[in-house]
């Protein structure tokens, strides 16, 4: 057991969450499929996937994006913009939701 809430070896099992459950390995061929070359490269899914796992906040992700990220050929300029690019998405929904707070207060305060 490890001292940490997220333990690492945990991603290694990923694949194995439930060998032979018909929704599993529904799954697992879908996410193989999806990261495949397609409209967009392998390397520009990792990327995509790397900018979401900070979105999500998933440590999971983050570790086994990142790999994968350098191992389709991204370097770590690419790979720190794509977390900009999820960084200002979230701000933006943030502050964007502060325009309903504001209908709100204006209605409460009428």
């Amino acid at each position: 057991m490890s001292d940490d809430y997220y333990d690492s070896d945990h991603l290694d099992d990923f694949g194995d969450f439930e060998p032979g459950d018909e929704l599993s390995e529904s799954f697992f061929e879908y996410y193989g499929k999806v990261f495949q070359d397609g409209a967009l490269t392998a390397r520009e899914k990792a990327l995509i996937a790397l900018a979401v796992s900070h979105a999500v906040q998933c440590p999971y992700c983050i570790d086994a994006y990142s790999e994968s990220c350098l191992e389709k050929g991204a370097d770590l300029e690419q790979m720190k913009e794509a977390v900009h690019v999820a960084t200002a998405i979230r701000g933006g929904a943030s502050l964007v939701h502060g325009e309903q707070m504001i209908e709100k207060v204006k209605d409460l305060m009428m």
